[in-house]
């Protein structure tokens, strides 16, 4: 997913940094540039805008962990399995960028509903992700034939959403990885058969 730019890599890597210091409102395009080591007129090159920035980094970023995740999970026989990757990868991916960490729970929610409509269809693969590791429990038995999909996704996504939200606000004072194991059994007590 990663583009074979450097200057446009540079940008995202330096949009992500600016916007987790200074939030989005606070962020122009040439602090962004000035980050990245290139002219103002260098972004324009490859962005819109600002919003374009912040929904592309959202892009990239989301991309790329959509595809980890999917080539992982994918190795994973079992649905417990795969939603304890799932669900690994997530945590460990955030708490190792706090940056980007505190842009997707923090800035992306500030943003105008045109921005968070683009958002949710980057987001949709992975909710279908989710969806997909569900229904191997449920056709495996291993998960309760009863379940509700869409609910289950959002109580997956939502728990794991709040967890790195609550972790960001709190200034990433604990360790995040460490509630991985509690997380997947609370989730796996709801979904067993």
């Amino acid at each position: 997913m990663k583009s074979t730019k450097p200057k446009y890599n540079q940008i995202i890597e330096a949009a992500v940094k600016v916007f987790a210091e200074n939030g989005y409102h606070g962020s122009q395009v040439s602090k962004i540039a000035k980050a990245a080591g290139v002219a103002d007129g260098t972004i324009y090159l490859y962005f819109k805008n600002k919003e374009d920035i912040l929904i592309t980094v959202f892009k990239e970023k989301m991309g790329q962990f959509i595809e980890e995740i999917a080539l992982a999970t994918g190795k994973q026989v079992s649905a417990e399995k795969k939603l304890f990757t799932l669900i690994d990868m997530h945590i460990k991916q955030l708490s190792n960028d706090h940056d980007l960490a505190i842009v997707t729970q923090l800035e992306l929610r500030q943003s105008n509903v045109t921005l968070r409509r683009q958002i949710n269809q980057v987001l949709k693969p992975y909710l279908t992700m989710i969806d997909n590791i569900i229904n191997v429990g449920i056709e495996s038995k291993q998960f309760r034939k009863d379940i509700n999909v869409p609910l289950m996704r959002q109580m997956i996504f939502g728990t794991l959403d709040e967890i790195v939200t609550n972790w960001v606000m709190k200034e990433h004072k604990y360790d995040l990885v460490s509630q991985v194991p509690q997380v997947h059994a609370l989730l796996i007590h709801g979904l067993r058969s």
